[in-house]
């Protein structure tokens, strides 16, 4: 297939990036996408809330995996699933795109914000909004609140389900065979989704 080129615009011109990634699959079009618009982007791997370890290493893996495919920097955030549960304690019978979930964004996109402020990168992203399963209006609010704790960091609040990114990312997992998980990560969310 085709790749798509779609022409991007990133904030302040920026020619590498730091991408949050919650996963390969989530990622591989928009990574893909950057490439192709000259963008370089470093994969931030960091999602306390991925319930269980194994299935958290599962998705770690298939990143670096792709990360090493194409070259790309990666960071191992740390795994601190208890400071997560702690952090959403009182919203684990919030519905999916619920307060539980705005507070997750909100905790992920701040790591992410603080490592861009702390490591040269001047814009952020996220491959949260690829998800069916996720809130854009949340994502955007929580990258947005996230950058204004590192005045020099911008949220780049970039729509990667249009443009034919959708059906790239379909592509991808089938030729990279990547692991397609069934759930957003939580233990919360595990239960809804297989209701």
């Amino acid at each position: 297939m085709k790749h798509i080129k779609l022409k991007m615009e990133v904030p302040r011109g920026e020619a590498e990036i730091l991408l949050h990634a919650c996963c390969a699959p989530c990622s591989s079009a928009i990574v893909e996408c950057l490439i192709e618009n000259g963008v370089r982007p470093t994969i931030f791997f960091y999602n306390p809330n991925i319930f269980p370890e194994e299935e958290y290493e599962k998705r770690k893996t298939e990143c670096i995996r792709h990360a090493k495919m194409l070259g790309l920097d990666f960071v191992d955030a740390d795994y601190v699933h208890d400071e997560w549960l702690k952090s959403v304690q009182g919203l684990e019978g919030e519905p999916e795109r619920g307060r539980r979930c705005m507070k997750c964004f909100v905790g992920r996109l701040e790591a992410t914000a603080k490592y861009a402020a702390g490591n040269g990168f001047k814009v952020f992203a996220t491959t949260l909004a690829t998800s069916r399963w996720k809130n854009l209006e949340q994502i955007t609010q929580a990258g947005k609140y996230a950058a204004s704790l590192y005045p020099d960091t911008v949220f780049w609040e970039q729509n990667w389900r249009k443009g034919g990114l959708s059906e790239r990312r379909s592509e991808l997992i089938r030729q990279y065979e990547f692991y397609n998980q069934q759930y957003c990560g939580c233990e919360f969310s595990m239960k809804i989704m297989r209701l």
